[in-house]
């Protein structure tokens, strides 16, 4: 029976390898070889990654790729993108160069507020939480001087703080709802350290306050946290252009743009199709969030839950035609940072932003918002003409021929053969089975 363990955290990584290794993985060689493998030959290099996360072991290694050839605002960029999925990078670069000479993408940030909220239970008088807060606002602020004054040297900082009433939805609650401003930097820390700090303060005041201790009942802070949903951290993705500027040899513009909307109108109004369409698009946004250093689970959080956001999930993306003009287009939340976190500490995210000349937070919001729209036109651009299929298996191929082992020799025969023919796994089994009999 395997026996719980106790300062795993303190071991060394050798030990915590060796105590894996006689628990879990039998002792096997080809295991320790397999994550020793993948230990950076720059021992400096080595430690920085192990200094992460803890209990590191090794490394994970996902393709950084570019896709080049992104017109927005006028500005040509090469995306970068990490991503194990098979396409993603692909359908990014087709969209990219299709509409390089189709006017490109614009992007605008509508706004950047960030917020976040200290949850208080309260069973009193309305009318008395109003007074004490109305009172204690002032020293309230107050309390986040020394936190926010370098932000605030830079134009940012605590915006507001509103009591807010929500026993409608729970029985005794209210809250503090905060909103900031965090300009280049997503913020997360920054904002829950001044969460943290007013609603200490906020207890320690309701103790001293006559209008509490008179009725004995005092406001209680159940916790104080950033919010992940953040719709009014929001970005604006566009492309446009005739109708007749979509012809191409599978099908003519006008008809494809009118499957393409009526692909977006099924993708508002059926959810099981929504939630893939929308991870289609999460597909380009995630891969340029991770090769930023940015959180994109607080983004995945955050952007499903605006696709929500009326009270249906449906689609992120929105098309019309309208007098013979084609308009497809994405708006969706975004925080995003280009200091601090992982920005500045990861060798391959600081390559990443100086590939992606060194953007604003602003402009990394409208990168990624475009990567988002790119790789959601050039999957519906495939469901309503070829399928899906094609061009994505063509992409698995190598993959396919990977997990069989093909020599070099093998590979390039198989994909000379499968230009012409129907990728699947059967039909590359029965493909290199026969090349090798």
């Amino acid at each position: 029976m395997i026996q719980p363990i106790s300062g795993f955290s303190k071991k060394s990584k050798e030990e915590k390898i060796a105590w894996l290794l006689s628990t879990y993985l039998k002792e096997t060689t080809e295991a320790e070889q397999t994550l020793k493998k993948y230990w950076n030959a720059d021992s400096d290099l080595q430690k920085l990654h192990d200094d992460f996360i803890e209990n590191t072991l090794t490394n994970y290694y996902l393709p950084f790729a570019i896709a080049p050839n992104f017109l927005i605002n006028e500005t040509l960029y090469a995306i970068p993108m990490v991503i194990e999925e098979s396409s993603v990078v692909a359908a990014a670069s087709n969209a990219a160069k299709f509409w390089l000479d189709r006017g490109g993408f614009k992007a605008e940030v509508i706004s950047t507020e960030k917020n976040g909220q200290i949850h208080l239970n309260y069973y009193g008088e309305e009318d008395t939480l109003k007074t004490f807060f109305s009172e204690i606002k002032p020293t309230l602020i107050a309390s986040i001087a020394s936190i926010q004054e370098n932000m605030q040297k830079r134009g940012g900082g605590l915006l507001d703080i509103e009591l807010l009433n929500a026993t409608d939805t729970l029985e005794g609650y209210f809250q503090l709802h905060c909103r900031f401003e965090t300009l280049d930097a997503m913020g997360a820390n920054f904002i829950n350290s001044c969460l943290e700090t007013i609603a200490k303060t906020f207890e320690t005041e309701a103790h001293k306050n006559s209008l509490f201790t008179e009725i004995a009942i005092f406001p209680e802070v159940v916790l104080s946290i950033l919010s992940n949903y953040v719709p009014e951290c929001r970005v604006k993705a566009t492309v446009s252009c005739p109708v007749e500027f979509l012809n191409n040899k599978d099908i003519d513009g006008a008809t494809f743009a009118k499957k393409f909307v009526r692909a977006i109108d099924i993708a508002k109004a059926e959810t099981r199709r929504a939630v893939t369409h929308n991870k289609g698009i999460m597909n380009g946004i995630d891969a340029v969030i991770l090769a930023t250093g940015n959180d994109f689970r607080a983004v995945e959080a955050g952007v499903h839950a605006y696709a929500a956001k009326n009270g249906f999930y449906n689609s992120l993306t929105h098309a019309k035609v309208e007098d013979g003009i084609f308009t497809f287009w994405i708006e969706l939340p975004l925080a995003l940072g280009t200091v601090g976190g992982l920005t500045s500490l990861h060798p391959m995210v600081k390559l990443a932003f100086e590939i992606l000349q060194k953007p604003t937070a602003k402009e990394l919001m409208k990168i990624v918002a475009v990567a988002g729209l790119a790789q959601n036109f050039a999957a519906i651009r495939s469901l309503v003409t070829t399928g899906i299929q094609k061009g994505h298996m063509k992409m698995h191929l190598m993959n396919i021929l990977n997990q069989l082992a093909a020599t070099t020799e093998e590979k390039n025969t198989a994909v000379l053969h499968f230009k012409e023919n129907t990728v699947s796994h059967r039909a590359v089994v029965t493909y290199i089975e026969k090349l090798r009999r």
